[in-house]
């Protein structure tokens, strides 16, 4: 074998030890929370968290106090980088956001089309891998949504919904740093989601990198225009916005009445009030 090529190959080898132990180490994370957490507060915020709030059983945040910390962290770092880069991102002309939006979308499609197949939903796992198909193709590695606009609307699943599926429950709500609101499971899941995304078959990290830090200010730069909705306590306004999505995700967009909360403000409204509208 000739120099260069054998040099390579070890260098691809490493490459792909590295990533390899950072999945590790996030699944471990993840069982580690699963099996730890439930008698003992978040590890990076144990020495600011104690006692569980009284309604702590109601909110599925035992460990709000530290988590609290962690978000005052991770607030912090997205009001002085995050924000910032994604105020930056938006000025980029909108049909070069639009398509790198798309291709970021685009690379999620096969966690979600594996998800379809392993939550027992076959026919929504092809329709999501001929999605994958034709925009890599046709859309020039998902820049162009075309799978859309032939009827093959985008889905979006997950391992910690698929773990929800199977009955698994979704344990304590967790801020994690840099990362934000998650619960237990879906940590887990997390780094299972990570496995799945084409980008691991590059062999250099730092264009991993490159695509993931992109692909955070491309999100980021999406939720600018909700920011003005969060009143009151941020914390809890997020916490209770990701815990009610991730219901609704799970549910596959079907809601109980028992469900949410918040249809019971309309109890006290008839359908002749409502017609006045």
């Amino acid at each position: 074998m000739n120099p260069m090529a054998q040099r390579r190959m070890e260098s691809g080898g490493r490459s792909a030890a590295s990533r390899a132990a950072v999945i590790i180490r996030m699944l471990g994370l993840g069982l580690v929370l699963s099996l730890v957490l439930p008698v003992s507060p978040v590890a990076i915020s144990a020495a600011a968290a104690s006692e569980a709030e009284p309604d702590a059983k109601e909110t599925g945040d035992p460990w709000e106090r530290g988590n609290r910390v962690v978000y005052s962290v991770n607030d912090a770092g997205d009001r002085w980088v995050v924000k910032p880069l994604a105020k930056a991102y938006n000025r980029l002309p909108a049909p070069i956001r639009r398509g790198l939006h798309n291709m970021f979308e685009n690379l999620g499609e096969p966690r979600t089309a594996i998800n379809q197949f392993l939550q027992g939903k076959p026919r929504k796992g092809l329709e999501d891998t001929t999605r994958f198909l034709i925009n890599s193709t046709f859309g020039l590695l998902g820049w162009f949504d075309l799978a859309t606009r032939n009827g093959l609307p985008r889905n979006e699943e997950d391992f910690g919904q698929t773990f929800a599926v199977w009955g698994i429950g979704s344990g304590p709500f967790v801020m994690l740093p840099g990362l934000g609101p998650s619960t237990v499971t879906d940590t887990v899941g997390t780094a299972l989601d990570i496995v799945t995304n084409p980008i691991e078959i590059i062999e250099s990290d730092w264009q991993i990198y490159a695509i993931r830090g992109v692909d955070a200010i491309d999100t980021r730069a999406e939720l600018l225009s909700v920011e003005e909705v969060i009143s009151g306590d941020r914390y809890l306004f997020l916490r209770d916005a990701y815990l009610q999505r991730r219901t609704f995700m799970i549910n596959d967009g079907v809601i109980e009445a028992e469900d949410d909360p918040f249809l019971d403000d309309f109890e006290d409204y008839d359908d002749e009030a409502l017609d006045d509208y």
